[in-house]
């Protein structure tokens, strides 16, 4: 996707110029920007010429003695569709309005800013500078997403042989036994008054909290009862079967979770999981533990590898994303910045590209 940085821009320019009008609500300004994008995102039928106006300044003229109807500002399709196209290539008709809208505007006050001499200011310089060097950042990151798209299909194949592992597709039944079990103890009972008549303030309303011996043998019977399912498994007991004992034991309430998984690739199961991806056929693996959840196994139904003809695409977004990703490190980091001046940082993290930049790998997502 081309960047709507500029385009951006343009249209912050045109929600500025209605929000200074304070008899205008802004809320309808917000309403009447919604609305008239809806009416269509198809581009029309072209039936203008590229001399042909497409939008006319009605007072507005470089020739301060021209008045009324003469007075006016013509712009070609020509003139226009070239400013789109620099700004994002294939416009919609929806955007394209709100641009000229824009730009019609910025027109007349860049102007009237001239007149007044705003551009003589020192800061506008400094502004311009930053702009220039925003715009250059931007044209720099679309050559670079140009580049690293150029992936030829010797690449594809070679990136292919070296990671077929990754391109492994499989089907599993797994067993997931919570880490442990509910603990339910009797309610507290008040006692007895110590004569008759006496009253208690005490009620019983809540069970005791569990202790840390009945928490630690709770972990250690699901920690067991893993084992065990692990050995029935591996024996070719049904899995749903297993899975329901579990929860049973675990005091769960409800119904036992699905045990089938379909469709699963290495990459998208948990690091401490993939060793499941290496099981045989009908193979059981051994109990894995998540100090978090709790224990899962993993029973191999069946697996397969994805053709290089079904990864192509995936396989090209990868290659191109990751030289993309390549080609920017060298602009980002290595940077000493006066924490006496700055201060201290307080979330360190990777810079990111400058704005409107996006990996490659993202394009094919987003359609626009």
């Amino acid at each position: 996707m081309r960047s709507q940085y500029l385009v951006c821009l343009l249209l912050a320019g045109l929600a500025y110029g209605q929000a200074a009008p304070p008899a205008t609500p802004p809320a309808a300004g917000v309403k009447a920007e919604q609305s008239a994008p809806a009416a269509t995102d198809k581009a029309p039928e072209v039936k203008v010429g590229p001399d042909d106006t497409v939008i006319t300044l009605k007072g507005f003229c470089a020739d301060a003695s021209l008045q009324g109807d003469a007075c006016k500002t013509a712009i070609t399709r020509a003139q226009f569709e070239k400013l789109a196209e620099a700004l994002q290539p294939g416009m919609s008709a929806a955007i394209r309005r709100q641009l000229a809208t824009a730009y019609s505007r910025m027109l007349r006050m860049s102007t009237a800013a001239e007149k007044r001499g705003l551009d003589k200011n020192p800061k506008f310089d400094e502004m311009m500078n930053f702009a220039r060097m925003q715009i250059l950042s931007q044209e720099l990151s679309r050559a670079l997403q140009d580049d690293s798209n150029k992936v030829t299909d010797s690449d594809i194949e070679d990136y292919y042989k070296k990671n077929q592992a990754s391109y492994e597709q499989a089907t599993f039944a797994r067993i997931f036994i919570p880490r442990t079990k509910q603990i339910v103890n009797p309610v507290v009972k008040p006692k007895a008054g110590a004569a008759a008549g006496t009253k208690t303030s005490a009620k019983p309303t809540t069970p005791q909290a569990p202790t840390d011996a009945q928490k630690e043998a709770a972990e250690e019977a699901m920690t067991k009862l893993a084992a065990s399912i692990r050995v029935r498994a591996a024996k070719g007991e049904d899995p749903d079967k297993l899975q329901k004992e579990a929860y049973t034991a675990a005091g769960l309430p409800g119904n036992a979770p699905n045990t089938k998984m379909e469709r699963v690739r290495r990459t998208t199961l948990p690091t401490n999981h993939q060793t499941a991806m290496d099981l045989k056929t009908g193979e059981v693996s051994e109990v894995i533990s998540d100090p978090n959840s709790g224990h899962y196994i993993y029973k191999l139904i069946s697996k397969e590898t994805l053709t290089l003809e079904v990864t192509k695409t995936e396989i090209r977004n990868a290659i191109s994303g990751q030289r993309y990703r390549d080609s920017m490190q060298g602009f980002q980091g290595n940077v000493d910045m006066n924490d006496a001046y700055f201060g201290p940082t307080q979330n360190p993290r990777m810079p990111m590209p400058p704005r409107g930049a996006k990996p490659p790998a993202q394009q094919a997502e987003d359609p626009d």
